[in-house]
């Protein structure tokens, strides 16, 4: 019996200290993935620009701006020319509300009350990040932020995944901090 207890110790002992064996990579195709995904983006792309465009192009009362963000605004008051825009590292007060395409409201202005933002140093939603250089102090503009330049994938607690939004921003006030 001893020499069952010690054979099966040495058996172990010899056997615990192999090499242990490397494992293989595993691969992983991912550009049909990519090609999907990119795909799935384009047409939700264009469905939400048709979607803006049609909007647009149904509201006579206001001029559209394309910006060379890819997205759209117009101005609700519109300041002199004379008025300077935000540059990075200003620090700048804003208040806004949110609305989904149908222009109902997801957070009002008095929700979600006045913001700071140091200009392109603090993270902000993209279409809110470049919006924002766009404008004077005391101008409201409402811009037409498609998915991709607003929360995207992800959404928020009131909105949903790729979700195009309406923003409407009071710029209050422009602090130099260069």
């Amino acid at each position: 019996m001893k020499n069952k207890i010690i054979f099966l110790g040495i058996s172990i002992l010899i056997f615990s200290c192999a090499q242990p064996e490397a494992r293989k990579p595993i691969v992983r195709k991912t550009s049909s993935f990519m090609s999907e995904s990119v795909e799935r983006n384009k047409v939700l792309n264009s469905i939400e620009e048709d979607l803006f465009k049609n909007k647009m192009d149904n509201d006579s009362i206001h001029d559209y701006i394309n910006s060379e963000f890819g997205f759209w605004y117009t101005y609700n008051i519109k300041k002199s020319i004379e008025n300077k825009l935000p540059l990075k590292g200003d620090e700048v007060i804003y208040s806004y509300e949110i609305r989904n395409f149908n222009d109902e409201i997801i957070y009002s202005d008095e929700e979600i009350g006045e913001k700071n933002y140091l200009v392109d140093q603090e993270e902000l939603i993209t279409g809110l990040q470049e919006g924002i250089k766009l404008m004077r102090v005391g101008e409201i503009i409402t811009f037409l932020f498609p998915s991709h330049k607003a929360f995207g994938y992800t959404g928020s607690d009131k909105i949903q995944s790729n979700q195009p939004l309406i923003y409407k921003v009071h710029l209050k006030e422009i602090i130099n901090k260069n």
